[in-house]
């Protein structure tokens, strides 16, 4: 069964060349375990969308959640999917624009179709927090 979850994390003091760092290595290493996804950085946060068959998510947030880069992982939603909103993204990263006033509608060309509306609020929400 494919399973999708949505965490946040802190990450205040982390600089762009670890942010670089794990989606290089999430690009080399999710397509080999099935996960597919999306990450959006702020400077200060994680949001990060994960994909693929549960016992393989399950054990990528583990390692998530044991990376000393970031603290306070906290998994906002977390639910069965009959089919993945990002079947095509390793890991894509969703850049935030820096006006807030033009990250809604950056995220609204940027993010699948398929999303949940649920799941697109969410994501939406934390991009537009300052």
């Amino acid at each position: 069964m494919l399973s999708q979850y949505l965490y946040i994390s802190t990450a205040p003091t982390l600089p762009r060349e670890d942010v670089d760092a794990i989606l290089s290595t999430s690009a080399r290493n999710n397509p080999a375990q099935g996960i597919t996804g999306l990450l959006l950085f702020n400077g200060r946060n994680f949001l990060q969308l994960l994909e693929g068959e549960e016992g393989a998510v399950a054990n990528l947030m583990d390692t998530i959640t044991a990376d000393p880069r970031h603290s306070g992982v906290s998994v906002l939603d977390k639910r069965g999917i009959a089919q993945r909103a990002c079947p095509d993204w390793a890991m894509k990263r969703v850049l935030i624009a820096e006006s807030i006033e033009s990250r809604r509608d950056m995220l609204e060309r940027e993010l699948p179709e398929s999303l949940d509306p649920e799941v697109r609020k969410m994501i939406v929400n934390f991009a537009v927090l300052n």
